[in-house]
């Protein structure tokens, strides 16, 4: 078994130790241990040996942490551009991107500059103070996309947080004489919008949200699609908001269709109710657009963002029409972390590189190379149903639990993700991924479909 080597620096840790007020300790570690200062703060401190195997790490983590996630049994430590590093030197190529979040890779050298740089002068003020990094990134957010003003939160579920606040706030504005104004929504099948109470109840996978009911009430699941359930349920007059992912991510990689979403503004625009995309997942260049809602020429009232934006760091993105901000008033909503400095220009950075016609280009031509080459390479498997996608959210859809397939991958040195019903392999490399490492995961994903057999004689 080989184990994790590295160094650790401890700086100023203890300053009565020393004549001088400060110390500088270094300890080196190999063979998976290192020595460590343990007991009270005194002269008489011993030395003690900590092991950090694989084994020993996941049990640490299974004493501390509480038990909500299902973790693969991989410990990393350290990445670059597309590659991933495990603590005992296994390299993998990561088609995960954090869940779709690393979209410049791991180290992009100007992500890292911005972060360094801001570090700095200023990480954190609140929103009680002005900061030009939150400006920045708003003014280019705005210029870049249908809205008139951004709202930032922390992550993906707080912007849909906001967006629900938003819409019912808008509909009591736009109808002031109303005792009951609208205040349901519609969501979809297959949809996810996270998992704080309010986006946990628009998010219609059942195990999601029973384990917390009564979630809050008011929202309908329709079939992702169905135009005509939808415009007669909006058309009710009851609905505050639609809330759609253009390519649904978590659900399977579904895309919607031009008709579907022209059928919601058209409805929504009707009824006075208003339209909500979620790209929280498929936005910000994932689907070779800057936004994936331009591919199909329809714009919403509200977009939710989350993922890729801080190339790694917690964000989220509200962005509305300035009708809808003009019911917002000033202690409607707020957060004390979001939109700090530091996150702010790690997002300049992304956006900046990410919103270049050349990168997006180079989204798109990747993305239908990796299709093609999916379809020929595992189309003829007779477990693979279909691959489908946009860009480079690609969706492997099988007849069988992707789980295998997805573990013997990583134990080959590819790491991909599951979505839908557990039997979509989901493809989210970074968009900076090149079509040589591309090959290498098709390549990969070919020589791993034989578990495939097995899972389905069981």
């Amino acid at each position: 078994m080989s184990y994790y080597s590295s160094s650790i620096f401890l700086n100023n840790c203890f300053p009565s130790l020393s004549g001088s007020g400060s110390t500088r300790l270094h300890h080196s570690f190999t063979n998976g241990k290192f020595p460590f200062i343990a007991g009270r703060a005194s002269l008489n401190m011993e030395a003690q040996t900590v092991d950090l195997s694989k084994e020993v790490i996941m049990e640490e983590f299974n004493k501390y942490f509480v038990g909500t996630y299902a973790r693969a049994p991989l410990v990393l430590s350290s990445g670059k551009g597309c590659k991933l590093y495990d603590i005992e030197g296994r390299e993998y190529l990561d088609l995960t991107s954090g869940i779709a979040v690393n979209a410049l890779g791991h180290g992009d050298p100007d992500w890292i500059n911005a972060v360094t740089q801001q570090a700095n002068v200023l990480t954190h003020v609140s929103n009680i103070y002005y900061s030009l990094p939150q400006l920045e990134l708003a003014k280019r957010l705005v210029a870049s996309s249908f809205a008139d003003r951004v709202f930032f939160s922390n992550s993906g579920t707080e912007a849909n947080e906001a967006a629900i606040k938003f819409a019912r706030k808008f509909q009591k504005f736009s109808h002031p004489d109303e005792k009951q104004p609208p205040v349901e929504f519609i969501a979809f099948s297959n949809c996810f919008h996270g998992r704080t109470m309010g986006a946990v109840a628009l998010t219609s996978k059942e195990q999601y949200r029973s384990p917390f009911e009564p979630v809050m009430p008011g929202v309908t699941f329709l079939e992702y699609g169905n135009v005509q359930a939808a415009k007669e349920l909006i058309q009710s007059g009851k609905i505050a908001a639609v809330f759609v992912e253009p390519i649904q991510g978590e659900g399977g990689i579904y895309s919607a269709t031009t008709d579907f979403l022209q059928a919601l503004r058209t409805a929504c625009d009707s009824a006075g109710s208003l339209l909500v995309f979620d790209e929280v997942q498929c936005g910000l260049g994932r689907t070779g657009h800057l936004w994936a809602h331009e591919a199909y020429d329809i714009y919403p009232d509200i977009m939710t963002l989350a993922k890729p934006l801080a190339g790694g760091l917690p964000i989220g993105a509200v962005l509305v029409a300035e009708r809808v901000a003009a019911a917002i008033n000033y202690g409607d909503h707020g957060s004390t972390f979001a939109g700090g400095p530091l996150v702010c220009n790690a997002a300049v950075a992304v956006l900046d590189k990410i919103s270049k016609p050349g990168f997006l280009a180079s989204v798109t031509k990747k993305g239908q190379y990796f299709r093609e080459l999916l379809v020929k390479k595992l189309g003829g498997n007779s477990h693979v149903r279909e691959v489908r996608g946009v860009g480079l959210i690609i969706g492997v859809d099988l007849d069988v639990p992707a789980s295998p397939l997805v573990e013997a991958c990583q134990q080959s040195g590819l790491l991909v993700l599951t979505a839908g019903k557990g039997n979509v392999v989901r493809l989210v490399p970074p968009l900076t991924i090149t079509e040589q490492e591309l090959d290498h995961a098709a390549e990969i994903l070919f020589n791993c479909l034989p578990v495939l057999d097995k899972s389905a004689k069981n």
